[in-house]
């Protein structure tokens, strides 16, 4: 087979001057995508001029100074973001899976009256000043953790272990809030607390059973209380009314008795008044009226004279207007 050798010529000028297009042209490219850049709706953008702080910019498409004279920084504003503590979401959807295994070093705790306590909480926060975020603390997200924990332990040290588990959590949650939001505006780290919540709250694994008998006691407790308390208020308030109508009704005895005697005292007096003005009248009167009370409760009536030797006639007394009965 016969050796065929090809040869190329190739102008050097002819290179150098397509390659110095291509290279501007890429450099030309690469300048206009670098320049362009979109904010999203819930962002902010930090522009930073020679790594200096330059400007703010607002959702939607802005232009930089290409080639890293500026650089963007996208923040979050408008978004709210959480920090977990004693856990962390793996699958977040309608049924989320949690990993607690390596976080439990951030959730136990020691109460006031020193016993341990297991506590899961979360810290929902917002971004509301992006250059503070970015320029005043150095790190925000780990200095807020950093803080939150410090925070929920203050908080806890204080409190007991009963009030810690039960009846406490809100106002817990409320506190570990208000402190964390003080210390966020002393550092300037531009972040604004929207809540804290308590996720869940236990005693360590070695002594829950105890602890769960225990409040399993409490609560029986609290139902027999509640248990006698209701028969206290249906019992008692019926007993206290019967005993204000029995008062009651003694008192109406009494006014009526004193007032029936008052009034004798004074029909006494007032005969005895007029006794003493005409003894004999009055005498007769009386008589009179005693007689008008006896004579129709008697049955025949004898009348005789003074003397007592002759029988009147049977007068039938117990006529009525002149006509038998």
């Amino acid at each position: 087979m016969a050796n065929k050798n090809f040869e190329i010529n190739v102008n050097p000028d002819w290179i150098k001057k397509y390659l110095r297009k291509i290279i501007l042209g890429l450099i030309l490219l690469y300048a206009a995508f670098s320049s362009i850049h979109t904010v999203g709706p819930e962002e902010e953008g930090v522009v930073l001029q020679m790594g200096k702080y330059n400007r703010t910019v607002q959702p939607g498409l802005n232009f930089i100074l290409p080639l890293g004279i500026e650089e963007i920084f996208k923040i979050p504003v408008q978004r709210q973001l959480k920090q977990e503590f004693g856990f962390r979401t793996t699958n977040p959807s309608q049924r989320s899976n949690y990993v607690k295994d390596g976080y439990r070093d951030e959730s136990t705790m020691l109460t006031g009256d020193l016993n341990l306590t297991d506590v899961e909480w979360v810290v929902q926060y917002r971004i509301s000043d992006s250059y503070k975020y970015l320029f005043k603390v150095r790190n925000a997200d780990k200095t807020l953790r950093d803080m939150s924990e410090a925070a929920m332990r203050k908080i806890v040290g204080d409190r007991t272990v009963n009030e810690v588990l039960t009846v406490g959590r809100q106002e817990i949650a409320t506190s570990v809030e208000q402190l964390l939001q003080e210390l966020c505006d002393e550092y300037e780290n531009g972040i604004r607390i929207d809540q804290v919540v308590l996720q869940d709250v236990n005693p360590p694994d070695p002594v829950k059973p105890s602890f769960n008998a225990v409040n399993e006691a409490q609560q029986e407790r609290e139902t027999l209380i509640n248990q006698a308390e209701a028969d206290y208020n249906r019992v008692i308030p019926r007993a206290r009314g019967e005993a204000q109508e029995t008062i009651e009704l003694a008192e109406a005895f009494a006014l009526n008795r004193v007032n029936r005697s008052k009034g004798e005292a004074d029909r006494f007096n007032s005969l005895f008044k007029a006794y003493i003005k005409a003894p004999e009248v009055t005498k007769q009167r009386i008589y009179l009226e005693t007689m008008e009370k006896v004579l129709p409760k008697l049955g025949n009536k004898v009348i005789v004279d003074e003397k007592g030797n002759n029988v009147l006639p049977l007068l039938n007394l117990d006529r009525k207007g002149g006509t038998e009965k």
